[in-house]
């Protein structure tokens, strides 16, 4: 057509091409102005409805008028072609930019603005776009933003002539009422424009880039990573804008354009540098510069202490100890490390230690430039040690400019251990724990003994001591009663000597949490308050309120522990667990399942996984998962309950009865958790009486979840309609409501 003459309009180049229309450079010889002219592809002209749908999208458009709009200056047909003659937008394709990568914050938040002000005078005519996508947001070269394409733009009181398609729009950018092929209304664009501000931030597209038909499921399903976990530097009130927008369900949604507007308006006002995060750090492990490799134990022990330091600080965010070791012996480039952990800052170091002499150096690097802001080199004796670690400490806050309250200079000085050998004990006994075996329990303790001799009565050690006995039982390595018993009594040494003992308050915490769910609140509160960036207890404080069905506080904590240990499976595990017990059983298989194909051999992850498995009725696959439990870890709690799962969804109740008798901690069980599992087994072979009992018990151990309960968990159906189920629930119904976190 290049050179052809169409009415009055002589075709000076081929523009681009989409689904619904061809656009050429064109000159209109009448006005000497240069135009874009959008043709009806010549496969679809004899497409009544394709044609119908073309004409729309001018009057559509036609009706607008506004800046940030594409103006329609006329439609014609010529020889049987159908035309828009619009204005020619010398520029490119906010698609074409984000190409490039990521916008600035500013660019980004003025785009989203300038679109959101189009759709607003849209929205006042009744004009619903329904295909707001970076391909159709033109930006001129003074980087005014233009909105195209109403090709699917559906006129108030006007046929539907797409209402034959079973979706319109981009698969990669429908809402989740699209996807679902339900009526549509304005927060659909709200949805789009979500979508779009969520690429301009971080370049990424919210649910990746995949098949139409794994979109639209992920669309209904999924929720995208916040964007705060792709770009740390974005403005929280500006991600919950996007967030918000991006709500699955239209009545958390923004309801209208205007609201999208004022919010935006509110993140300029704040300013774009004012939200912004904590400032970020990971203390890569130090390299033990020793001939002897036996002396990894100190090197790792030191990286812990300095995070256990440096976390204590409210201002800084200290990525944790799984993803920093993550990276011992890697060599990756330290600008590398940074980008995948999302922190600014590296602290890196060794150690050369013989006998009692010590070599210690350490520096501090900013690694969005390479630049060295500090680097020390330290000798002296094993006696040194506390000398040490707070110097580098105190080194790290001084470079960073942090400024510290009174506790967090107190925490930085204070020495727990006052002998530096009962110490190198303690840091033993440590490692030995994390081997989450018996023998390495076994080790432990007679470490912590070992240290106990040296220094006499010690609250971190008695509270390293709690945490082994708890272990035990919390393993299934020994009986639950002495060792709780065990671990109890260490608790009260430990508080005994030091009421503030943050390692105390945790393990008591743990130890009280799943049957006096409002004393182990206080506790892991009380830990936070004095590390903030502890991550056992964040993890934890999150799996119990997500047990209770406390999702608005439960969400924050996810997002806190995934930030400060990206690299850890157990950061993301409870994401997906968490779901469970709000009964969002489509997503939580999905976050489980993705987890498990990365973690295969995690037991927790894979027992949760299978419960997933049988809350979405895949009743074999369950079993199958719960089969490999078995066999990997016979006898243990999770492969029992497994069993009975998996017995009880094939109505087999003799099977399902006597292996729940048959192990200690579900024959009489001790934590609401297990206790729920248990109702959910009995309730489903219609052992009403005995799933009432054990609800009864359940709730007497402090389960308070009441929507789960009460309406969402389908396991229970066959006790829902009982006299006694309904009054147990309002006694939950009333401790829910109650539950101060």
């Amino acid at each position: 057509m290049i050179g052809d003459a169409i009415s009055h309009y002589r075709i000076l180049g081929k523009i681009g091409e989409g689904g619904m229309g061809i656009v050429y450079e064109a000159e209109d010889t009448r006005l000497k102005r240069t135009v874009a002219l959008k043709f009806l592809p010549a496969e679809l002209i004899k497409d009544s409805q394709a044609r119908a749908r073309f004409i729309q999208e001018a009057q559509a458009a036609a009706a607008l008028d506004h800046p940030n709009i594409c103006a329609v200056y006329e439609i014609g047909e010529t020889e049987g072609a159908t035309y828009i003659a619009m204005p020619y937008i010398k520029g490119r394709s906010l698609k074409d930019k984000i190409g490039a990568g990521p916008l600035s914050l500013e660019e980004a938040l003025d785009i989203a603005g300038q679109v959101a002000e189009g759709l607003n005078e849209a929205h006042g005519k009744g004009i619903i776009h329904r295909d707001i996508k970076p391909a159709n947001i033109m930006l001129t070269e003074k980087g005014q933003a233009k909105i195209m394409d109403f090709g699917l733009a559906k006129l108030a009181g006007a046929a539907d002539v797409t209402k034959t398609l079973t979706v319109t729009g981009t698969p990669a950018y429908m809402s989740p009422e699209q996807a679902k092929g339900e009526a549509v209304d304005r927060r659909t664009d709200i949805w789009q424009l979500g979508a779009t501000i969520y690429e301009m931030l971080t370049g990424e597209m919210p649910f990746g880039r995949r098949s139409d038909q794994a979109l639209l499921y992920s669309i209904v399903h999924e929720t995208p990573e916040p964007p705060t976990r792709l770009r740390p530097e974005i403005p929280i009130p500006f991600e919950r804008v996007v967030l918000k927008a991006l709500e699955k369900d239209r009545l958390f949604r923004y309801q209208s354009m205007a609201e999208v507007l004022a919010d935006l308006k509110a993140v300029r006002a704040s300013g774009l540098n004012a939200a912004q995060p904590e400032k970020s750090i990971i203390v890569l492990p130090f390299e033990n510069m020793s001939a002897d490799p036996e002396q990894d134990y100190f090197c790792d022990g030191l990286t812990e202490e300095l995070i256990a330091d440096l976390s204590r600080i409210q201002a800084l965010r200290v990525i944790s100890r799984t993803s920093s070791m993550m990276f011992k012996g890697t060599k990756k480039e330290l600008a590398a490390i940074a980008r995948e952990v999302h922190v600014r800052y590296v602290l890196e170091g060794s150690v050369r230690k013989a006998g009692k002499n010590l070599r210690i150096t350490a520096q501090l690097i900013d690694a969005a430039n390479d630049a060295h802001l500090w680097a020390e080199k330290y000798g002296g004796t094993l006696d040194d040690i506390f000398d040490i670690q707070e110097k580098v400490s105190h080194s790290i806050v001084d470079a960073l400019k942090l400024k510290l309250t009174t506790e967090e200079k107190d925490a930085l000085i204070e020495r727990p251990i006052p002998s530096p050998l009962a110490y190198e004990f303690y840091l033993k006994a440590r490692q030995e724990i994390l081997k989450w075996t018996e023998a390495g329990l076994g080790n432990a303790l007679r470490y912590l003994q070992s240290g106990l001799e040296i220094v006499g009565e010690n609250a971190l050690l008695y509270a390293g001591m709690a945490y082994v006995y708890f272990q035990y039982f919390n393993l299934g390595l020994k009986e639950q009663g002495c060792c709780r018993n065990q671990a109890e009594d260490y608790v009260k040494r430990a508080f005994a000597l030091d009421p503030d003992c943050p390692q105390a308050s945790f393990v008591r915490a743990v130890l009280v949490a799943w049957n006096q769910p409002v004393e182990g609140i206080r506790c892991f509160k009380r830990v936070l308050d004095r590390s903030p960036n502890d991550f056992d207890a964040l993890f934890v404080f999150s799996c119990l309120l997500g047990t209770l069905g406390r999702k608005s506080e439960v969400v924050p904590l996810e997002e806190r522990t995934i930030k400060i240990d990206p690299l850890n499976p157990a950061a993301h595990f409870h994401s997906g667990f968490n779901r469970l017990w709000d009964g969002e059983f489509p997503l939580a298989l999905e976050r489980l399942g993705r987890l498990h194909r990365s973690f295969p051999a995690d037991l927790l992850t894979k027992w949760s996984y299978g419960l997933s498995l049988a809350y979405m009725d895949k009743k074999e696959e369950a079993g199958a998962v719960f089969d490999e439990i078995a066999r990997e870890q016979p006898g243990t709690l999770f492969a029992s309950l497994g069993l009975a799962f998996k017995y009880a969804l094939a109505g087999n109740g003799a099977g399902t009865l006597a292996t729940l008798d048959a192990n200690p901690s579900l024959k009489d069980p001790w934590d609401f958790q297990s206790a729920y599992w248990k109702t959910e087994c009995l309730a489903l072979i219609g052992e009403k009486e005995r799933a009432l009992d054990c609800l009864e018990l359940d709730v007497n151990l402090g389960m308070s979840n009441y929507p789960l309960m009460s309406e969402r968990d389908p396991f229970l159906d066959n006790i829902r309609g009982e006299a006694r189920f309904m009054e147990l629930m309002k006694r939950v119904k009333k401790e829910w409501e109650e539950l101060k976190i």
